[in-house]
């Protein structure tokens, strides 16, 4: 079997979806506007920095699908996919899912943000895998809590192994894995595939990918 996993932010978008969700609620009224954006720009460039609380950081971001009814919120959804991730999504990610989804045995996104977000992006590159952070549900509304671990640093190594469990293999046991990612956050699952790609890297990973001699590319 060949994996190719695809982390979405700032890699296969030119963009972060997290960031833009919360500006776009901002726009929208649906959070305190002032004390919202500096929130959110303050976790930004904590993530940048690789100095991220993910739980403090999960606290604040799943905070408002809680305050909100869930068709009010997949409207939004609707709306924020169209107006703010499609201007995001440039001619070369599609082009470099499709060529893997032809070649591929197994394609998936995986991402630190959470489910609600982006499962419509990963419909939208026709990938039907993905591997995200889980906001809980009870009785089908968001509580504001997260459920289970966090797919962010080594936490993407370990959701990815239970979902290679769930389909009766593990990493080792494939014939090819690909990873592309911008950010050293993801250090951790690039270390151990077989095919790394820095795309569009922070300054850290690409000072890291040009040591360790994997492809530095573009998709902007």
């Amino acid at each position: 079997m060949n994996l190719v996993l695809f982390d979405l932010d700032n890699t296969l978008l030119a963009g972060d979806s997290d960031y833009e969700w919360g500006q776009f609620l901002i726009a929208k009224g649906a959070v305190d506007g002032a004390h919202y954006a500096a929130k959110n720009k303050a976790f930004y460039e904590d993530y940048k920095a690789g100095q991220l609380d993910i739980y403090a950081f999960l606290a604040f971001a799943l905070r408002p699908l809680a305050t909100h009814s869930r068709v009010q919120l997949e409207a939004w959804r609707a709306e924020y996919v169209e107006t703010r991730i499609k201007p995001m999504m440039t001619p070369a990610a599609r082009d470099l899912v499709k060529r893997h989804l032809d070649e591929a045995d197994l394609v998936a996104v995986i991402t630190a943000t959470n489910s609600f977000v982006t499962a419509p992006i990963a419909r939208e590159f026709g990938i039907a895998h993905l591997i995200a952070t889980d906001p809980e549900e009870i009785d089908g509304r968001f509580t504001g809590e997260v459920h289970g671990m966090p797919c962010f640093r080594e936490g993407k190594v370990a959701r990815l192994q239970h979902f290679l469990a769930g389909l009766g293999t593990q990493l080792d046991q494939l014939d090819s894995s690909w990873f592309y990612s911008d950010s050293h956050n993801d250090l951790p699952l690039l270390e151990i595939v077989q095919h790394p790609v820095a795309v569009d890297p922070d300054p850290t990973l690409h000072a890291h990918a040009q040591e360790k001699g994997w492809p530095v590319i573009s998709l902007r």
